[in-house]
């Protein structure tokens, strides 16, 4: 039996408010994740899992999508772009990157959410659902407090039994994971053109109508939500490190990721799975630690940078101390200040020389 090529949509229309200032010059899926635009380690992803065809369900700044990836020839995919003028939910969104589709009714399409940084086993996930000839299979997730989340209890073979809402105490500890295998014809079953929810519309109405609809769950597997800016830099950096094994890593594993045309000085530290962009200077005596560095940023004489991000073409002055904090494009950080954890700096905005201690709780 010859198997239909195997097809993905990728939802990446989020404005990404949660990292902001990074997404007001660029959405979160192309925000640079251990030297590489995020997106390119779930299409390289997908490429490595056999998927061959790829929607790019876009609405925010969608024309920086096409520049950035193309025709996807890079990743060995083929990918063409879909977009939403307003915003359609996840299941709204995922009906409209339909129309570009080319498989048939009975065909496995993969629906991946573009904010998640996942080591699971795609073609596991694959076989699963061939097996039980499922209407949906979604991957889950194992967390240590669920009850942060919305919940999807399985009975034992697997079948998903419900989805249910946040609770003080939940059931079960599996949440969804964002990675989601339809039948071509379940998408087709989705209003055209309308807001819809597949967390809480679509998915609990086929458990409803007894369609099969089945949880795969990897125990171990590496698994991330990357939008908040503490997880963004979480997941560059373990990137980096090796702990989520990436095909589009941009270099070698280590504590650090230098690209093309940035140099350290002697006596200055990089650790923890730190990357500096193209043409980053770092001066003598400073200390770059869990940090993501952008493109031609400055990091000035003994400043420490530690769990943070550092725009495009920033400067961090000599003394200053940057703990868990983001910094804007082209910002200036005087010599001296000290910004603690939450903190964020607007692109351009000047914080002059202060002996003040600023944190986002101030």
């Amino acid at each position: 039996m010859v198997r239909e090529p195997l097809e993905a949509i990728l939802l990446v229309g989020g404005k990404g408010t949660r990292l902001r200032p990074l997404t007001l010059s660029a959405p979160k899926p192309l925000l640079p994740t251990a030297g590489v635009p995020f997106l390119a380690h779930q299409l390289a992803g997908a490429a490595k899992s056999g998927i061959t065809h790829v929607v790019l369900a876009t609405s925010y700044r969608a024309e920086m999508f096409t520049e950035a990836f193309g025709d996807g020839a890079g990743f060995g995919l083929s990918i063409d772009y879909v977009y939403e003028s307003t915003p359609l939910g996840t299941g709204g969104g995922i009906r409209n990157a339909a129309s570009l589709l080319r498989s048939g009714p009975d065909a496995p399409v993969v629906v991946l959410n573009g904010d998640i940084l996942s080591g699971h086993d795609l073609t596991v996930q694959l076989g699963l659902h061939r097996e039980c000839d499922a209407a949906v299979t979604l991957h889950l997730t194992e967390v240590d407090d669920p009850s942060r989340y919305g919940v999807v209890p399985t009975d034992e073979s697997g079948r998903v039994t419900a989805f249910l809402e946040k609770m003080p105490n939940p059931v079960t500890n599996k949440i969804n994971a964002g990675c989601y295998i339809f039948r071509r014809s379940v998408i087709d079953q989705i209003p055209d053109g309308h807001v819809v929810s597949v967390e809480k519309e679509t998915f609990p109405q086929l458990i409803e109508s007894g369609a099969v609809v089945m949880g795969y769950n990897q125990p171990g597997a590496y698994w991330l939500d990357v939008g908040t800016p503490e997880a963004f830099v979480r997941g560059s950096c373990d990137v980096v490190l090796g702990e989520m094994p990436s095909p589009a890593m941009a270099g070698d594993c280590g504590q650090a990721l230098l690209l093309a045309g940035a140099s350290v000085a002697d006596g200055a530290s990089l650790t923890g799975g730190s990357v500096l962009g193209a043409g980053c200077c770092v001066a003598s005596g400073a200390q770059v630690h869990g940090s993501v560095v952008f493109d031609g940023a400055e990091i000035g004489e003994g400043a420490i940078v530690r769990d943070s991000i550092v725009g495009r073409g920033a400067a961090i002055c000599e003394g200053a101390i940057l703990d868990g904090v983001v910094i804007g494009d082209e910002a200036y950080i005087g010599p001296g200040n000290e910004l603690r954890r939450g903190a964020r700096v607007w692109p351009k905005v000047r914080l002059e020389h202060t002996s003040v201690r600023f944190s986002s709780d101030a």
